[in-house]
């Protein structure tokens, strides 16, 4: 590994009362893990109180898991000061993504008794590729998912497409 760092993204996923966990999401989480196509930074499971509405850290793990989602939470875990501002100071321009305010707004949004993941990833086969883009003065405009409404537009498209990728694997594959 060279240090540097592929690009890191946060992913916030909500679950209502009483959700099925049964740790399907942690044993794929493994898996994409092996295989270095990610790397979790950190992972932290919060649930908003039924009475208080209170956002409550569920399963905090101290020093191994929870600390930097936690920081970005507002939580105050300790050691979470000065140090978060000063990294952040030179990516004012070109800055896109979640900002901590926003993060802090999905948490808050949580209806009583729901619970939420925050998963912080490091694209492990994006470093090279950050890299390269970096070296020719690139830049991120933006970034994100493509929601359900922009995917039907171009359904069919994306769907030829993928069929003529697997074919050609197919074809290499096979000789």
């Amino acid at each position: 590994m060279s240090g540097e760092m592929g690009p890191v993204q946060l992913i916030a996923i909500g679950f209502p009362p009483g959700a099925n966990f049964e740790g399907r999401i942690m044993d794929e989480l493994s898996r994409l893990e092996q295989h270095e196509t990610i790397r979790i930074l950190d992972l932290l499971f919060v649930g908003k109180d039924e009475e208080t509405g209170d956002l409550l850290a569920l399963d905090y793990q101290g020093e191994e898991l929870g600390a930097i989602v936690g920081a970005l939470l507002g939580f105050e875990f300790e050691d979470n000061g000065e140090r978060q501002a000063e990294s952040a100071q030179g990516l004012q321009s070109h800055a896109f993504g979640l900002s901590q305010r926003e993060i802090e707004e999905i948490a808050a949004s949580l209806a009583p008794g729901s619970s939420a993941g925050f998963l912080l990833v490091e694209h492990v086969w994006a470093r090279d590729l950050k890299r390269a883009i970096r070296d020719a003065d690139g830049f991120p405009l933006g970034e994100g998912f493509l929601t359900p409404e922009a995917i039907a537009a171009v359904a069919v498209e994306l769907v030829a497409m993928s069929e003529a990728l697997d074919e050609l694997e197919m074809e290499e594959a096979g000789a």
